[in-house]
């Protein structure tokens, strides 16, 4: 999972920070200096200032990311915490300021070629991909490399900031060699209680520093006991802390709290593969889900997809978290239509289908799964395109051409070539804020992707 992303929503203000060696004398939030002779300003989130306090960082002494890394072998990576290692897609659920968060994490083909410090390497790419109440949020490119030693280290991000369907904002985005910016190091190779490095440490765009709390944790997972995992405090610009923990087959394996805004994984694939078909059940309830995201949801719809629901917890074992934020939007949909509000109805049935995609990850190759996200995505198109929505539609093309990133590198070139042009072609629509052409394109969309299914 993306080490490094916090939960960001419209409006918050990512400030600057400024490092200056030895210019800070004062404190941070009243304590002490910690010994470093770097002082990192902390920044008011909400207003951008930057105050005239240094960030609390830990004794230079304490961290582990000042030697200079070697890359012979950068890719693939091996580091069990780090979620390249182990992990083809993570999906992580939770809530921020009241709001529905999920997110899909996914290691795509290829890499990226990044050259700092004079010399090149080949980077890593994984793809996060943030959802606000089932509608883009964030999406980041982030690039990684491993050392020889085994420690990883992390290369920069695209970042993408959405409101209402749009890119709103690029804050966040960096690159090793790019205005004076290192390497960070992301992961120690063999992390002991005390660590400190810095995942981000270009202050003026990015700045996190972490000290290791704890490590040969044991950890309640999806589906059992997972143990080696590590917990740590991530200090950031604005002086807040923030709690992680990473487990091996996970990577990031939680963010936050229960009882706060909370990141946590739900399912992450092969850790949490099961051998065999798809359980009957969850068939039936992937039929219900969409046949309540394809229009207006009636009570028909609604108690086909809590019974298909209900009969499928009581046939499988279903992670908490995936369990919680099912019911929690099926709450949600009957409520909606109890109430007759279709818009809001049509926003909990396209969670449950997103819902429902997710658990068929247990059963299912990433490839199947996401060719089925494909095609959710170009249902939505349509949906969204018949009721006007501009944002929406602009969000769904996006949608599509995330999950296409990891689609196209493994379909036949023409039927490749057919859905890059229909994608192109959506595209043009949206920005263009031309619904009904965008929303022409479903059709074809859903059954070109119908037909690379087989």
């Amino acid at each position: 999972m993306n080490t490094q992303h916090r939960i960001l929503w419209p409006g918050a203000v990512v400030g600057a920070v400024v490092l200056m060696a030895g210019a800070c004398s004062g404190n941070a939030g009243g304590s002490e200096r910690t010994g470093t002779d770097d002082c990192v300003r902390v920044v008011d989130e909400e207003t951008g200032e930057t105050g005239k306090d240094c960030l609390p960082l830990a004794p230079e002494n304490d961290r582990v990311d000042l030697t200079e890394p070697t890359f012979t072998h950068p890719t693939p990576i091996t580091n069990p915490l780090h979620p390249t290692s182990e992990v083809d897609q993570v999906v992580m659920g939770g809530q921020a300021d009241g709001e529905v968060f999920r997110t899909e994490v996914s290691t795509l083909p290829g890499s990226k070629t990044i050259t700092f410090d004079d010399r090149t390497v080949q980077a890593l790419i994984q793809q996060y991909v943030a959802f606000a109440d089932g509608r883009i949020h964030e999406v980041a490119l982030d690039w990684y490399a491993q050392a020889d030693d085994g420690s990883v280290w992390y290369l920069g991000e695209n970042v993408f900031n959405y409101d209402d369907g749009v890119v709103a904002d690029t804050e966040g985005t960096w690159q090793a060699g790019r205005d004076g910016a290192p390497a960070a190091m992301i992961m120690p190779a063999h992390p002991e209680k005390g660590d400190v490095y810095r995942p981000e440490n270009l202050p003026g765009v990015v700045f996190e520093e972490v000290t290791v709390r704890e490590v040969d944790q044991t950890v309640d997972g999806p589906y059992g006991k997972v143990e080696g995992a590590m917990t740590v405090r991530e200090l950031h610009m604005d002086g807040s802390t923030e709690d992680k923990t990473f487990a091996p087959g996970y990577g990031e394996f939680s963010t936050g709290n229960a009882g706060g805004d909370l990141e946590a994984v739900s399912l992450a694939v092969p850790t949490d593969s099961q051998q065999g078909p798809l359980p009957r059940e969850l068939a039936a309830l992937e039929r219900a889900a969409q046949a309540a995201q394809d229009g207006e949801v009636t009570d028909a719809d609604l108690g086909a997809v809590q019974g298909a629901w209900s009969a499928y917890r009581d046939s499988d074992a279903v992670p908490k978290l995936l369990d919680r934020q099912m019911s929690r939007d099926l709450d949600t949909l009957d409520e909606a239509v109890a109430a007759k509000d279709d818009e809001e109805a049509l926003g909990a049935a396209l969670r449950v289908a997103q819902n429902t995609s997710d658990l068929r990850l247990r059963h299912e190759p990433v490839r199947t799964v996401d060719l089925d996200r494909f095609a959710l995505w170009a249902r939505q198109l349509g949906i969204d395109a018949g009721a006007g929505d501009e944002g929406a539609v602009a969000g769904d093309v996006t949608s599509l051409e995330l999950v296409w990133e990891r689609l196209k590198d493994e379909a036949p070139r023409a039927e490749a070539a057919a859905v890059t042009a229909d994608l192109r072609e959506a595209r043009e629509a949206a920005d263009r804020k031309d619904v009904t052409a965008a929303g022409q394109l479903a059709p074809s969309l859903a059954e070109e992707i119908a037909a690379l299914k087989g």
